[in-house]
């Protein structure tokens, strides 16, 4: 007997599959693309924390996230014997002007308040970061030591590996029996908005780019909108766009051009780094902006978890967490506002 299936191998849907089979449920992934056929399967990376101010559901469900990925990714590894690549590496970015720094050493003040001492945001000079920093012209640079980085693809298959040690199923095709949990990407969205009749998510496509440099150990850097993150193969990735329109989901360009361009200008050394693979794909984005969790709105008994955007993989530990306490539980530890409902 499987007690949960989950519809999708992404981010969310292993997340909450293996969430679920760690509890001791009996689980079944089924995705006819196979584990990371989205989003999912991309290059970047990047476990960033929002801002520490203006604080809301979203930012506090990401930051409880962020802070047990590291536990989380453990105990992935440690089961299915695959690592995800993670490491809490933190990251820097430039502060642009004085108005920048004085809002910056302001957030460093809430962040001591927010982020309860578990990590720290900081204004540090270019100097004491040593050579690996994006260029800055006031001479300061914004630290965190929140943001973490993981392989997208390695932790796919490290999450596919716990969930079969644990006795689950990941299928390309079978019958849908126990809990039913949607986990389908941006074609999930576009499917259920035709239901409803109205737009309640879509996809925003994104590309990314691999350069072969090896600065495993340093931190991301986020520099005129562009994630630079060192992975721990002895890769960089850089990312990405944010595409509305697109005629082909998983076609690379121009606009990729210009991201690598706007990174070779904040961080020279890119330049010498041989482009080893160019990437695009589509990320699920609900009408919210926020993850879309908890009952389906259109199927009776049924779940949905989608909508993960660009923090699917920051959001995945304690949407797994959730989602396995509502299922299993019956005990519903969902924001309101990312429950379908708000989409709607």
């Amino acid at each position: 007997m499987v007690d949960v299936t989950v519809m999708g191998a992404g981010a969310f849907g292993l997340a909450v599959a293996w969430a679920c089979a760690a509890k001791g449920a009996k689980v079944r992934v089924v995705d006819p693309g196979g584990v990371g056929a989205g989003s999912s399967g991309g290059l970047v990376g990047a476990l960033a924390p929002h801002t520490p101010e203006n604080w809301n559901d979203k930012k506090e469900f990401q930051f409880q996230s962020l802070i047990m990925a590291k536990e989380f990714w453990a105990d992935v590894e440690a089961t299915g014997g695959v690592s995800p690549g993670y490491a809490r590496t933190g990251r820097l970015q430039p502060v642009m002007n004085d108005r920048g720094l004085e809002l910056a050493q302001a957030r460093s003040e809430t962040a001591k308040d927010l982020w309860r001492g578990k990590a720290l945001w900081q204004v540090i000079s270019a100097d004491e970061a040593g050579e690996w920093v994006p260029v800055t012209p006031t001479g300061y640079l914004i630290q965190d030591t929140l943001t973490a980085r993981m392989s997208p693809r390695g932790a796919g298959a490290a999450l596919t590996a716990a969930v079969l040690a644990r006795g689950g199923e990941i299928v390309h095709e079978g019958a849908a029996e126990g809990k039913i949990v949607w986990a389908t990407g941006w074609q999930g969205l576009l499917d259920l908005s035709q239901e409803m009749g109205r737009m309640v998510g879509n996809g925003v496509k994104g590309q990314s780019a691999l350069l072969q440099l090896d600065r495993a150990d340093l931190p991301q850097l986020f520099a005129d909108t562009v994630h630079v993150v060192p992975h721990a193969d002895g890769t960089v990735a850089i990312g990405s766009t944010s595409e509305r329109e697109f005629d082909d989901p998983t076609s690379t360009d121009a606009q990729l051009d210009a991201v690598l361009e706007r990174a070779y200008a904040v961080v020279p050394v890119l330049k010498d780094a041989k482009v080893i693979e160019r990437w695009a794909g589509v990320r699920p984005r609900a009408k919210s902006r926020a993850p879309m969790l908890g009952d389906h709105p259109t199927r009776d008994g049924e779940f949905i978890a989608n909508g993960g955007f660009k923090i699917g993989f920051g959001m995945a530990p304690k949407v797994g967490q959730v989602m396995a306490e509502l299922l299993l539980d019956g005990v519903d530890g969902i924001p309101e506002d990312f429950k379908p409902g708000a989409s709607l």
